[in-house]
């Protein structure tokens, strides 16, 4: 310790900060406070340390040292004038710091000292929540003796009672409930203390709350009701003694919204069994999953979907995010379930949730085995519907190359169009999937169809940078200069991801360097705006028009000028040299139109300074007052250039939807 403090002291006067603030534990002061190291504590405060400073998960020394439980540097820090109320950190308070760790001696100390028992803050709300939580008798006694408010609002679990029924503490539940707490008091993460004990699985606090009046179908929190609860984490007996007391067996609420289709959820087959013959509604329609059978497929719980199917439940009910249940066993692979709904009179074809129908989400799983299946049973291999509009194009996507050859085998339309990617080429090429293009080529996908987001195969493809693929479609006879889509075109789509090469290949190829369209207008355009300075210059020496205008820019030269620093300087784009490059091949420095009007008034509105400096210098007309600028402030004015007059320091009216 001597040689800790000799260091500590040396330190200090070498003209070390004491409140320097940082590191796990926030400063000096509080990594001493909480290890206990009484002595360093006092040379720290002798030499200047704040000792109400606040920082990291404790707050301040004096939580720090309470949640340690040691109580010699607790003692110093209140001599030395600590303020025991002060709030902060994880545990809100001294008192609740050291009430949740179970430090007895220091609890006492602290209410001696003046601390506030209700004061609230902090994880558990105040000491008499964390305490109980904690699962300290002595402490919990200690603090309703003393003035602790029994039924005190806050906190993750609502009230002392709840927290103590959570985790269990029966003499803790026993003593709050003697002494007045409020049984049906409603708040916190499960919503009363019946709930929070049959999530917790006591049975002999559960039996205690209903002996003393608990609300057993009470609704709130997050299961909606205690039987909920207790079926969600298969609690049996407590689901038993819930029933016998009168819970409500469909009563709604929760994420699961009732009782059996937690149950199910959770594969209890015996909790299932009691709530269906204490007479659950089997086909009761809401939450998560929108029924119990669906539910029950979806996680593959294949006794608990005979016992369902067998006791009745509606096997087309439609609902729940993957619209039935056949759909939802075929997304996850439960091929077992799958042939008992199918035998059962699933319909194979019905349309709706998620994936359209149970083809579609199979494909997407990449369940293979089911795809089989239900192509066998009669599955429209062209149903359309769902977010890749049908199977083939969900299977492309996915790349799995086994099932998109049976579906081409058996007559899948390679070319219907719809879905996100609008057909099963694009989907194939955007998502990098080599081997299902080349077979879907082979087998008369049409290159060039045109449909969904990037427009064509080869624009989805130029997106990922898939330059095996490019060169395919390109072999193959792609368009290279078809219009359409996100980016317009093919050269516009290779921007996004910057590839020089393809860039140059696509030009090599025939693509049109001046084509109109897109998000930016144009490829000298986008590739201005994104800092590409090497692709600039190769469009400019192959012919670009530096002047084009069109879109959200209007120019090359305006696109560049937009570069904001924290944006795109930070990755090495040089945008002077890429404006200089411009420049010397003819942009009109002063051109008007796009976003901001001209390119001085991007870098002015932008607050670039070199960009600004770079177009004076280089014959910008100055900023024009009377012209109108599109900003998105109208009382912001622009960042005032070294160079600029003070005049030109203007307001200007907003006209956004340029």
């Amino acid at each position: 310790m001597a040689n800790l403090l000799n260091v500590i002291w040396i330190l200090v006067e070498e003209g070390a900060n004491v409140n320097a603030q940082g590191g796990e534990w926030g400063n000096a002061l509080q990594a001493a406070s909480h290890w206990g190291r009484s002595e360093v504590v006092r040379l720290l405060l002798e030499k200047g340390a704040d000792i109400n400073a606040q920082g990291s998960q404790y707050g301040n020394a004096l939580r720090a040292a309470s949640y340690g439980g040691r109580s010699e540097v607790v003692r110093l820090l209140l001599e030395k004038g600590a303020d025991i109320n002060a709030q902060g950190g994880q545990y809100g308070n001294a008192l609740q710091a050291a009430s949740y760790r179970g430090r007895e001696e220091i609890v006492k100390l602290l209410v001696e000292k003046g601390a506030d028992i209700n004061a609230q803050g902090g994880q558990y709300g105040n000491a008499l929540q964390a305490a109980s939580y904690g699962g300290s008798e002595e402490i919990v006694k200690l603090l309703v003796e003393k003035g602790a408010d029994i039924n005190a609002q806050g906190g993750y679990h609502g009230n002392a009672l709840q927290a103590a029924s959570y985790w269990g503490t029966e003499e803790i539940v026993k003593l709050l409930v003697e002494k007045g707490a409020d049984i049906n008091s409603q708040g916190g993460q499960y919503g009363n203390a019946l709930q929070a004990a049959s999530y917790g699985g006591s049975e002999e606090i559960v039996k205690l709350l209903v002996e003393k009046g608990a609300d057993i179908n009470a609704h709130s929190g997050f299961y909606g009701n205690a039987l909920q609860a207790a079926s969600h984490l298969g609690r049996e007996e407590i689901v038993k003694l819930l029933v016998e007391k009168g819970a409500d067996i469909n009563a709604q609420g929760g994420p699961y919204d009732n009782a059996l289709q937690a149950a199910s959820y959770w594969g209890n087959e015996e909790i299932v069994k009691l709530l269906v013959e204490k007479g659950a509604d089997i086909n009761a329609q809401s939450g998560l999953y929108g029924n119990a059978l669906q539910a029950a497929s979806y996680e593959g719980r294949e006794e608990i979907v005979k016992l369902l199917v067998e006791k009745g439940a509606d096997i087309n009910a439609q609902g729940g995010p993957y619209g039935n249940a056949l759909q939802a066993a075929s997304y996850w692979g439960n091929e077992e379930i799958v042939e008992l709904l199918v035998e059962k009179g699933a319909d194979i074809n019905a349309q709706s949730g998620l994936y359209g129908n149970a083809l579609q989400a199979a494909s997407y799983g990449g369940s293979e085995e089911i795809v089989k299946i239900l192509v066998e049973k009669g599955a429209d291999i062209n149903a359309q519907g769902g977010p890749y509009g049908n199977a083939l194009q969900a299977a492309s996507y996915e790349g799995s190359e086994e099932i998109v050859k049976p579906l081409v085998e058996k007559e899948a339309d390679i070319n219907a169009q719809g879905g996100q990617y609008g057909n099963a080429l694009q989907a194939a090429s955007y998502e990098g999937r080599e081997e299902i293009v080349k077979l879907l080529v082979e087998k008369g996908a049409d290159i060039n169809a045109r449909g969904g987001y990037h427009g064509n195969a080869l624009q989805a493809a130029l997106c990922r940078a898939s330059e095996e693929i490019v060169k395919l479609l390109v072999e193959k006879g792609a368009d290279i200069n078809a219009q359409g889509g996100y980016h317009g075109n093919a050269l516009q789509a290779a921007l996004c991801r910057a590839s020089e090469e393809i860039v140059k290949l696509l030009v090599e190829k025939g693509a049109d360097i001046n084509a109109q369209g897109g998000y930016h207008g144009n490829a000298l355009q986008a590739a201005s705006y994104g800092g590409e300075t090497d692709i600039v210059k190769f469009l400019v020496e192959k012919g670009a028009n530096v002047n084009i205008e069109g879109c959200k820019y209007g120019t090359a030269l305006q696109a560049a000028c937009v570069a904001k620093e924290k944006d795109h300087c930070d990755h090495g784009f040089d945008y002077l040299k890429q404006i200089e490059i411009l420049l010397n091949n003819g942009a009109d420095i002063n051109s008007r139109g796009g976003r901001y009007g001209s390119p001085i008034q991007a870098a002015a509105f932008q607050g670039n300074q070199e960009i600004f400096d770079l177009l004076m210098q280089r014959g910008a007309a100055a900023i024009d007052p009377i012209f109108t600028v599109f900003q998105e402030d109208s009382k912001t004015p622009f960042p005032l250039m070294d160079n600029e007059p003070a005049d030109h320091h203007i307001y200007c009216p907003v006209f956004w939807n340029m």
